[in-house]
This record gives structure tokens, C-alpha cells and sequence, in this order.
């Protein structure tokens, strides 16, 4: 990692090579390791094989170096941030150096002292999560007893005067409750709602046949959300992000592969997006070796997606290319085996069935009152370790029959 003695002024940038842009965003993750155990979880599922934290100098420097590179938008995340107790620290140089901070929480560990530690600092804002409206179903879907803390915890940031973003990822269980969800953030004086339907990826990708909607629970929902928009909009803006594979076309991933994000995980790879450890392959630069700048406009993880040149047909002579810039790789590699294959959430992709058979197989599941019966893998480290090893073992064989066809 490059040496920067002196901080980056505001708005200071180095010059950039023709044709990329540099970052916006930089999001660190700080810590794999969380109080939480949500079923729908983004780190990756073997994240205790990735367990050597950045030091609070690393963290330092990579901080200083996206500065550098032009990113203005900073989101502190995890696992759980707050298990780091250099955080302020962070969070300070950070202000230093004119990023715009945001902490994403489960608000545990979020205690007045550290609140207002947090405030003198320079922490811009705050988005605290809640799994629903009710303490049972909250609970359950963190395999925590957390609710009557998040509680609390969001009446003393309200106090603290920052402002702040709830978010509560959407599924089976919880679209019914959207209203009570929406209530429950007008009463908290939350500015901000993120209704952030399932995205399958991660743990998430384990638990699909659990938590995918029906497609009548999402439109029921977003009918919901309209009509709050209509009546709360100028106290509360209320964002619905729809789950992928339920629209006919792809999203921009990140709006585009190496465009606009930048992630840092808690042991230096640099990422792409939230998921790109789970792709076979790519070899994630490490910040502990290679400088930002570097990795950002030279390593291949970061230019394998970039534009067009990558794209296999239908993507190559589509007339929609630029608009969706091919859709999510990690998709692509979970529901096809290839990241390189188009996004099967694209009616024109080949393997577009796949998707509508799994929205359509959500039809047939039990309700949500008795999907409890079934059994959820929830996040922590057993389960970690086990998928882990599982996933060594199925190289392992991979590797001994790469030679032979099938």
C-alpha cells in the first residue's frame, strides 16, 4: 500500500486515465463478525475463512487513498461496524479528509457515549435496520432478541440529531407488514425508508426457497408503499427496490461493473461489488499489497466486466446493452454457472426460465406463518465454516476430474 504522509484536500484529485471514471463510493467493511445472524444476509457464506481484519493504520490508508482517487461517499459497514472500536478514529479522518459518512448498523453496541462520540467526530448519518415491525418476527429473522434495543437505539439517534435511514429487507415473511413497517418508521421520524426487497446473493442465495414472494405479496406491497407516498411523502421518502427476478429486465450492477463502487472487506480485497468473492476465478486484488489506484484502473477483477468487450450473444448486439450494461455477473454465475452469460433475469437471456421457475415454485411454498417449519440456514460461524468446507470439498473434486469428460 502506498504511503500518503499528507491528507487529501476536499475535492483534491489525482488526474485519471481516459476512459475510466474514478470511484464515488467507497464502502468498508469493517468486520465480518456481527451480533446478528440474519437469514438474508450479503457477506459471503464462508466469511470466517476471511477473518484477518485490516489494522486501524490499514484502514487509515485505505481511506486516504480513495480520497485520492476521487471517492466522496463513505459507507461504514460490516458485519457489524461498531465491534470496531477505532471506528471514531475512522470516522474522523474521514471527515478530515471531506468524505460524506454514513454508518450502516444493526445498532448494537450503538450506546449514548458512543453516539455522541460518533456526532463530535463528523458522522454525517445513520441507517439502522430492523427485520419488521414486530419484536417476534424482528427476533426471529436475526435469531436475536434485538427489537426493544433497536428501539432505543433509534429514539437516541434521533436525539443525537442525525438524520437517519431505516432499512428493512423485504421477503415472504415480512411483505405482508409493509404498512405496519412504514408506520412504525413515521413514528421514529425516520427521513428515510429503504424497502429493500431480497436480493439473492450470499446467504440469501441458501435460503431462496424460504424467503421468495409470491408475486401477488409484491404488487400487494407496492400498492401499500404508493399510497404512503401519496399521504407521508413529504414526511418520510420511501424507497421499494424490487427484487430482480420479478422485472423482465436486469439492473445496472452497481451501476456497472467498476463505474461508480469500490469495496474494501475486512481483510483488504478489493471488490467490485458487495458479492464478487462468491465468483470463480477472479483473483481480488488486496489492498496489503497493491495500491488503490492501481487496483481501481489496472487489476484485471476490475477492468474483467468493464464495457462491452466481455459480453457473449444475446448481450453483444443488443440494442439495450448500454441501458442495463448486461446485468449482475454474480447472477449470472448462480443461475447459469458463468458470469459471462447474460443476466437470466432478461427475458431474452436463454436461461430466462430458470428465473420464472423459481418465482414460480414461491407459489407452492407454505405461507409465511408456517414457512418456520422449514429449516433456514442462519448466519454465523458454524454454519460458516461448515459451507466453507464444503465448498474446499467440491474444488477439490473439481480439480481431480478437470481432466476427464463429463
Amino acid at each position: 500500500m502506498t504511503d500518503l504522509s499528507q491528507p487529501v484536500a476536499s475535492g483534491e484529485t489525482q488526474p485519471t486515465p481516459a476512459g475510466v471514471a474514478p470511484p464515488l463510493w467507497l464502502l468498508a467493511e469493517l468486520t465480518y463478525r456481527c451480533p446478528l445472524h440474519c437469514a438474508f444476509c450479503y457477506n459471503p457464506v464462508d466469511y470466517t475463512d476471511h477473518s484477518r481484519e485490516l489494522s486501524t493504520e490499514q484502514w487509515l490508508d485505505v481511506l486516504r487513498e480513495a480520497r485520492a482517487l476521487g471517492a466522496a461517499q463513505l459507507g461504514f459497514s460490516g458485519g457489524e461496524p461498531l465491534v470496531r472500536d477505532d471506528l471514531e478514529v475512522l470516522v474522523a479522518e474521514a471527515r478530515k479528509l471531506g468524505f460524506y459518512t454514513n454508518l450502516i448498523t444493526s445498532g448494537v453496541g450503538l450506546t449514548e457515549q458512543r453516539l455522541g462520540d460518533l456526532k463530535a467526530a463528523g458522522l454525517d448519518h445513520i441507517q439502522l435496520s430492523f427485520q419488521d415491525s414486530t419484536q417476534q418476527l424482528n427476533d426471529f429473522l436475526s435469531s436475536t432478541r434485538t427489537f426493544d434495543l433497536k428501539q432505543r437505539v433509534a429514539a437516541s439517534i434521533k436525539r443525537h440529531g442525525f438524520p437517519m435511514v431505516l432499512n428493512c429487507v423485504l421477503h415472504r415473511y415480512n411483505l405482508p407488514h409493509v404498512d405496519k413497517i412504514i408506520d412504525m418508521a413515521l413514528a421514529m421520524g425516520a427521513e428515510y425508508l429503504e424497502l429493500a426487497n431480497t436480493q439473492y446473493y450470499g446467504w440469501a442465495h441458501h435460503n431462496e426457497a424460504q424467503l421468495m414472494p409470491t408475486r401477488e405479496q409484491l404488487d400487494e406491497a407496492e400498492a401499500v408503499v404508493e399510497r404512503y407516498r401519496r399521504t407521508h411523502g413529504e414526511r418520510c421518502k420511501i424507497f421499494f427496490v424490487v427484487p430482480d427476478y420479478f422485472e423482465r429486465r436486469p439492473k445496472r450492477c452497481m451501476n456497472g461493473w467498476g463505474s461508480v463502487f469500490l469495496g474494501v472487506a475486512p481483510d483488504g480485497a478489493a471488490l467490485p461489488c458487495h458479492a464478487a468473492r462468491s465468483l470463480p476465478g477472479l483473483v481480488l486484488p488486496n489492498v496489503k499489497e497493491t495500491p488503490l489506484r492501481e487496483i481501481w484502473y489496472e487489476s484485471d477483477a476490475f477492468n474483467r466486466f468493464r464495457g462491452f468487450g466481455w459480453m457473449k450473444e444475446p448481450c453483444r448486439s443488443c440494442d439495450e446493452k448500454e441501458r442495463d450494461l448486461g446485468g449482475c455477473r454474480c447472477q449470472a454465475y448462480l443461475l447459469t454457472g458463468d458470469p459471462a452469460n447474460a443476466d437470466p433475469v432478461c427475458d431474452k437471456s436463454p436461461a430466462h426460465e430458470s428465473v420464472v421457475k423459481l418465482v414460480n415454485a414461491a407459489r407452492l411454498a407454505p405461507a409465511a406463518t408456517e414457512a418456520r417449519e422449514q429449516p433456514i440456514l442462519f448466519r454465523n460461524d458454524a454454519n460458516s465454516r461448515k459451507l466453507a468446507s464444503s465448498a474446499r470439498g467440491n474444488q477439490t473434486v473439481n480439480t481431480n476430474t478437470s481432466g476427464h469428460d463429463h
